[in-house]
């Protein structure tokens, strides 16, 4: 989003039939410049809002994977089904959060594997806070839940 700015100078020769043109104009920069400020805060606050809302969706996206699976397959495979979609959901959280998002995201190094943000470290930038790293999270959770799906009644936790 551009940056609107205010001149008092500016504004001056418009106000000339006015016998305090120099006060009115700086009073209306002011004022300009609060509102531009709230506008901007509210556009953060909405841009966070909905950029959370689409990630809480997506990883809810887990429990239509796990009903999915549960469904498909024999009565007894029911909780296998439901563990290793937990277990995606845990280990892709903790996994992306050690290394997918700086291999992603981080500042470029070379063409195919990025440097920065390990563990999260140095963030939040300039560039993205918590809520970028939450919608990027769901999704790799999400692809992981549904390859997980393909294996279905072809594997069982030892135990």
């Amino acid at each position: 989003m551009d940056s609107l700015a205010c001149s008092a100078s500016d504004l001056v020769p418009l106000l000339s039939s006015s016998a305090n043109a120099t006060a009115l104009a700086s009073f209306l920069c002011t004022r300009f410049s609060t509102i531009s400020n709230q506008l901007s805060d509210a556009t953060y606050a909405i841009d966070n809002t909905y950029l959370l809302f689409s990630a809480y969706l997506v990883f809810a996206l887990q429990l239509v994977f796990a009903m999915l699976c549960a469904g498909s397959v024999r009565a007894k495979n029911t909780m296998n089904i439901m563990l290793t979609n937990v277990l995606d959901a845990t280990a892709g959280a903790l996994s992306y959060y050690l290394f997918g998002f700086a291999f992603a995201f981080g500042a470029p190094s070379n063409g195919f594997i990025e440097r920065h943000f390990f563990g999260l470290k140095a963030y939040p930038s300039p560039a993205g806070d918590y809520s970028f790293f939450l919608y990027q999270w769901a999704f790799a959770i999400a692809a992981a839940g549904i390859t997980s799906g393909s294996i279905a009644e072809r594997t069982q936790f030892v135990g």
